[in-house]
């Protein structure tokens, strides 16, 4: 049960009788005639638990973009249901309408399409719904809370998709299919052509030019070379508590996952192979044998459940993670942060074992705030703010130099640098012949 204002603004008017007699039992007998009123009205109310109802979801949604979802309505009842409905949507789904009103009257049916727009990750849950249905003299109205389950799983919004025509094209550059003026150099072997001016004498082939040779005219043959193919790419994302800040309003691992899906689609467009590890101190998420579309599609529906782990990283597990996936030389790239150095002694200790056999990408995202915080110097507390940044900044230098003399190469940046930063590096490395 519950009461409208238009119950209180009744008791609210027995004030009148009392300041024309003066009389305080009137007061009394207004409220009694006012509850007897709600009570015949909530006995004239339809009833909420006589509507029957179906939901309508969609299966997923990208984070940010808005989806419908349709609640349908039927009354089996004998009486008008004539009131308001609620969808019980968490508020991180953005339900718009929240609350709806109907008129329903008996055997018929009605929809109510709600808008939602999440603004979080995984699986946004509505439990029940809530109908409250008002008499005839909306005074009073009879509410009923329906269980009604349905989920709608948000995925990652792979906004970092931008970026990856122009990596696309850089590689088809490496790759001979596009025409430059600088011609791309990797490390397999291709086939043979004449030698034109500009080519590099080193890639000429001598026996090749000397079975070609007749006569007096010898024509020189070079060797031409692609990106090497069929690579492994190893992404282990740390879920663990340092995961869980915000950077930009938004997760650590949420910037990490922008980076991997970015990196991914590159590499399976380069013809390598990708496998992803979410991991704190268990597999969170594990993609392998995939590539193309159903990489990416597999790489989203397995994060989009995925929150952080309060709890410490374990590193030392992770050598043994990457031998599980794959026995050969791979790419090994790991999205965790490199803030300070008691965090990442864990990671500096494992750096070794990846380092002696892969070639190794340590990703982290950076807090632009802390570098702007370092350029206001105006008052004494900025000052103290911009010497805890600069002390900050000299932390993140320390480790990244410590990554660095253990093999392994650093990439960082904001949430908006950070995914195509780690995918001009692995272009780089791949154009280096490194992979």
């Amino acid at each position: 049960m519950s009461i409208s204002g238009w119950f209180v603004a009744l008791v609210a008017l027995g004030v009148v009788p009392i300041i024309v007699t003066g009389q305080p039992v009137v007061l009394a007998l207004w409220l009694v005639l006012v509850v007897l009123l709600a009570a015949l009205d909530i006995l004239l109310a339809g009833s909420p638990r006589s509507v029957r109802l179906s939901r309508d979801l969609p299966g997923r949604v990208r984070l940010g973009e808005t989806v419908e979802t349709t609640l349908s309505l039927a009354n089996q009842g004998r009486r008008r249901v004539h009131g308001i409905v609620r969808d019980g949507w968490p508020p991180s789904a953005v339900a718009s309408p929240s609350r709806a009103r109907i008129d329903l009257p008996a055997g018929e049916r009605r929809s109510i399409v709600t808008h939602l727009t999440p603004f979080r990750r995984g699986e946004r849950r509505a439990a029940h719904v809530t109908i409250r249905s008002f008499g005839p003299l909306r005074l009073a109205a009879r509410q009923a809370t329906i269980a009604l389950p349905g989920s709608v799983t948000v995925l990652p919004p792979f906004n970092s998709r931008k970026h990856l025509p122009s990596r696309l094209a850089r590689l088809r550059e490496l790759d001979g299919a596009t025409s430059v003026m600088v011609r791309g150099q990797g490390t397999e072997f291709d086939s043979l052509r004449d030698y034109v001016r500009g080519d590099d004498v080193r890639s000429i082939d001598w026996r090749a030019t000397a079975r070609k040779s007749s006569g007096t005219r010898s024509n020189l043959v070079v060797r031409t070379w692609r990106p090497e193919r069929d690579r492994r790419v190893v992404i282990v994302v740390d879920s663990g508590r340092t995961s869980a800040a915000r950077i930009d309003n938004e997760p650590r691992i949420d910037t990490a996952f922008e980076s991997a899906l970015l990196l991914a689609a590159l590499a399976s467009s380069a013809g390598d192979r990708v496998d992803l590890l979410v991991f704190d101190r268990r597999v969170r998420a594990r993609v392998q044998g995939a590539s193309g579309a159903e990489l990416l599609s597999r790489m989203v529906s397995s994060m989009a459940p995925v929150d952080p782990e309060l709890i410490e990283m374990d590193w030392s597990a992770v050598p043994g993670l990457v031998r599980s996936v794959t026995s050969q030389h791979s790419l090994v790239v790991l999205a965790t942060t490199i803030d300070a150095p008691g965090a990442s002694r864990g990671l500096l200790s494992v750096l070794p074992q990846l380092t002696r056999k892969h070639t190794v990408v340590v990703s982290s995202v950076t807090d632009p705030t802390v570098t702007d915080a370092t350029r206001d110097r105006s008052a004494r507390d900025t000052v103290y703010r911009a010497a805890a940044a600069e002390r900050s900044l000299l932390d993140q230098a320390r480790v990244a130099a410590a990554v660095r003399q253990l093999g392994a190469e650093v990439v960082t940046g904001a949430p908006q640098d950070l995914p195509p930063a780690l995918a001009d590096r692995y272009i780089a490395l791949k154009a280096a012949g490194r992979l």
